[in-house]
Formats: C-alpha cells, structure tokens, sequence
C-alpha cells in the first residue's frame, strides 16, 4: 500500500508541473499581442502617408483582403475595390492630406483577431485639422502579417 501511495503523489507532483507547460496558455497568447501592438503601431505610423503621398497602395495594404471599412453616414465599404474607392473619395472630395491616430488599448486573447480602440484626427492640405473622432479596429492576422479586418470610426464634431 506504501508503494500506491508514493506511486500516486509522484504521479500527481509530475502533472502539476507539466500540466502549464503542454496547454497553451497566457505566454502564447501574450505574445501575440505584444507582436499585434508591434504590428498595429507599425501599420499605424505609414497609413496617412497614403494621403500625403496620393498613394492608394500604401493604404489599401494595410487592409486584408476580406477587410470592411464602416464609416459613418455611408454604407459598409468591403473588398479591395471599394476600400480603393474609399481612398479616393477621402483624397479627392475630403481633402484628407494627414492625420494620425492615438491608440489608447489593444485588447486580444490570442485567437489571431485584436481590437485596437483609439482616437484619430485628420488633416487638409494645409496642415489644418478638420476632423476627429474615435475608432475601433478589428485586427486580423494574416499570412502578410496583421492587417485591419473590421475599421468602424465616428466623428467628435457636429454635422
């Protein structure tokens, strides 16, 4: 009976160590979000310079290729061709020369989608801001890397 017993708690002392090791758990998923940060602040710092640049490839690479984009007072945009036409209406009848955006969190658990929430704001021509609001992206990593799947955002300013 003495053997059961040691036979027993070695078995359960062995479990108890290994168990965290064999599920993925926190590390793996933290991980992903740190690299989805990385990505997103990357993707981030070169998004306007589509606007600055007039070059529409810049911006549409930073959209998968399912991505959506959910702009208010119009209908969801989806697919390459209408995130291009999006591009181009924000460049020719808007104006929109610059911006940036402030990310205020990113939120994950490590199942390949993350939500950036933040702020943004949006320069003319001559520097001047005219708008600014708020946004939530839904990130989605592909086999390019991270790349927005799901882009909502709202103005602060009145109509």
């Amino acid at each position: 009976m003495k053997n059961v017993h040691c036979l027993y708690y070695s078995i359960i002392g062995c479990l108890t160590f290994l168990y965290p090791a064999c599920r993925p758990g926190r590390d793996s998923a933290g991980r992903e979000l740190e690299e989805a940060r990385k990505a997103i602040a990357a993707s981030n710092s070169i998004y306007f310079e589509a606007f600055a640049k007039n070059d529409s490839s810049v911006f549409i690479d930073r959209y998968a290729a399912d991505a959506c984009i959910m702009a208010p007072g119009a209908p969801v945009a989806c697919g390459r061709a209408a995130i291009l036409l999006f591009f181009q209406t924000a460049y020719r009848q808007i104006g929109l020369r610059n911006g940036r955006f402030i990310t205020t969190n990113v939120y994950g658990n490590g199942n390949g989608f993350v939500t950036e929430e933040g702020r943004w704001e949006s320069y003319n021509a001559a520097n001047q801001l005219f708008d600014n609001g708020k946004f939530l992206v839904r990130w989605k990593k592909t086999d390019q890397g991270w790349k927005m799947y799901r882009d909502a955002f709202s103005s602060d300013r009145s109509q």
